[in-house]
């Protein structure tokens, strides 16, 4: 009798053992399914920026080949064409120009990451490679996009192109993200290495990249409108990709062709906000000090003719249809994310709480106060195109998965010497606090990436999560706190499942900031 009062306990367990763990591997089933689409909706953003598409839709010749069509304008051609461009997609942009515009180009040069060549060769992308015994000269520079000594040499390159100009000459000048790193050229008596710690600097204590390239454009002979006053009075004809919150055409790459509307002290006032004003180096000092707040003026790039031809907005109308097309009900929230990834981790997690009560109202167990509080966060981030209500109201009729996008670029402040980017921390932060609240039956999957393919100085784009790591972690004996405190998404990362979150796309070839997917699915 008691050998079978012992067994009895034994056969009641089985049953509810095999139902966990049954529920268990379904949910780590569907937690790859929709990772699988969402990596799929990633890699159709990013597809829809590529450089060569955009370039021909805004480029052609006209039949006789006499002209140059930019869109409605048209600019005569005699031999007279030269070509600049500095960027992390301007690889690509060249070779679309090449393709498309031949002879027409006397020469040019371009600043592009170190290594894209080699990147693109190995991953076969051959239409982002110029031709054999092209009359562009290419320098690669600026590594984990800090400026160099290999980036300086390019700026003096096409410093002296643009310098040797005269009215009769088009210059057409490709820009992208990234760009402002591969164009250093700072006003003496500041050296590169000076600037280069003060950007630094500013980065590890948060500035934003409109506050960085502000800073930037002071200190430097081509950013804000130097390139322009160098090509003068050459025709100027700028196409940009841009990979900046609102598309501001003075701040992407630093404006080299835009005349630039930041004063000296708006300067000072960054510098002051982040607590740097009494570090400066002599020399900074010294070319703030001789700078006019506004040496130029507007009429300084006349010659100009500038463009955006790719951006966020593009990549995330692209995601939106993508995920319409896997059976998701997508709602586009926002092109403008921006501010410290903590706080938006905090956005995403509460949003995906009120959003989740929305399409489960039974078992979410989303309260008022979580609703109240995310509209205060959003209203704390002061994002501007921000569409969170009409996004939750549509939740309310959806039958089935839903998908929020975003897009933009958070900033991290680095408190540790750990090794990652903003979209693996972001996704980790999101993936750690999922899993502190009740689900209920929705699946919860967020996935960050960085559309240039590279998050941070590591060779991941980013990595996705759901409301299961904090456990899964602790069952491999890994602590998210610890690795979050010193910055170390990645590393977390690599050890986590092997690596299988990380998302991995190799160099893109370019670049409009990030993507942000909130996939929510009922079961």
């Amino acid at each position: 009798m008691a050998t079978g009062l012992q067994v009895l306990p034994r056969l009641v367990r089985a049953p509810w053992r095999a139902l966990l763990w049954g529920r268990l591997v379904a949910r780590r089933a569907s937690g790859m399914a929709l990772a699988g689409q969402a990596q799929h909706v990633f890699e159709s953003a990013v597809g829809a920026v590529l450089p060569g598409p955009m370039l021909r839709r805004v480029l052609s010749l006209d039949p006789d080949g006499r002209q140059l069509k930019v869109r409605d304008r048209s600019f005569q051609l005699h031999q007279n064409l030269y070509l600049v461009g500095f960027g992390k997609a301007v690889l690509g942009m060249a070779a679309a120009a090449e393709e498309l515009l031949g002879q027409h180009i006397v020469q040019g040069v371009i600043s592009v990451p170190k290594g894209i060549r080699t990147a693109m060769e190995q991953a076969g992308r051959q239409e982002m490679l110029l031709k054999p015994h092209s009359r562009i000269q290419v320098f690669e520079g600026a590594e984990h996009n800090l400026p160099d000594r290999d980036a300086l040499r390019a700026a003096l390159a096409i410093r002296q192109l643009a310098e040797g100009l005269t009215a009769d000459h088009l210059l057409l000048v490709l820009i992208s993200g990234g760009g402002s790193a591969l164009l250093p050229a700072p006003i003496p008596p500041v050296t590169l290495d000076e600037k280069q710690m003060l950007t630094k600097l500013l980065a590890a204590r948060g500035a934003t990249i409109q506050e960085l390239n502000t800073i930037r454009k002071a200190l430097s002979h081509l950013k804000g409108g130097g390139l322009a006053r160098a090509a003068y009075p050459a025709q100027v004809i700028s196409l940009i990709l841009s990979d900046v919150v609102g598309d501001p055409m003075e701040v992407i790459a630093s404006g080299p062709t835009v005349a630039s509307t930041h004063s000296v002290q708006d300067c000072l006032h960054i510098l002051n906000h982040y607590g740097l004003r009494a570090a400066l180096p002599r020399s900074v000092k010294t070319v703030l000090a001789q700078a006019d707040s506004d040496p130029h003026g507007p009429h300084a790039c006349g010659h100009v003719l500038n463009m955006i031809i790719g951006s966020n907005v593009l990549a995330l109308a692209e995601a939106q249809r993508q995920a319409e097309a896997l059976g998701s009900q997508a709602v586009v929230l926002s092109a403008a994310i921006q501010g410290d990834v903590k706080s938006i981790a905090q956005f995403y997690v509460l949003l995906a709480r009120v959003a989740g009560a929305r399409l489960v109202p039974s078992t979410a167990g989303c309260s008022m106060e979580e609703d109240v509080k995310l509209h205060e966060l959003a209203a704390e981030l002061q994002l501007s195109d921000l569409y969170m209500e009409e996004a939750l109201e549509a939740l309310a009729g959806a039958k089935g998965p839903v998908c929020l996008l975003a897009g933009g670029e958070p900033t991290v402040q680095l408190q540790g010497s750990g090794k990652g980017g903003r979209n693996q921390e972001l996704a980790l932060r999101v993936g750690a606090e999922l899993g502190r609240w009740p689900l209920g039956s929705l699946d919860v999957l967020f996935l960050s990436g960085g559309t240039d393919g590279q998050d941070g100085p590591t060779e991941a784009a980013g990595a996705w999560v759901t409301a299961d790591l904090a456990r899964e972690a602790a069952a491999e004996g890994l602590d998210v706190a610890t690795f979050l405190d010193h910055n170390d998404s990645h590393s977390f990362f690599c050890r986590f499942r092997g690596g299988t979150h990380l998302l991995h796309t190799g160099m893109t070839g370019t670049n409009v900031m990030d993507i942000h997917l909130l996939f929510l699915w009922p079961h």
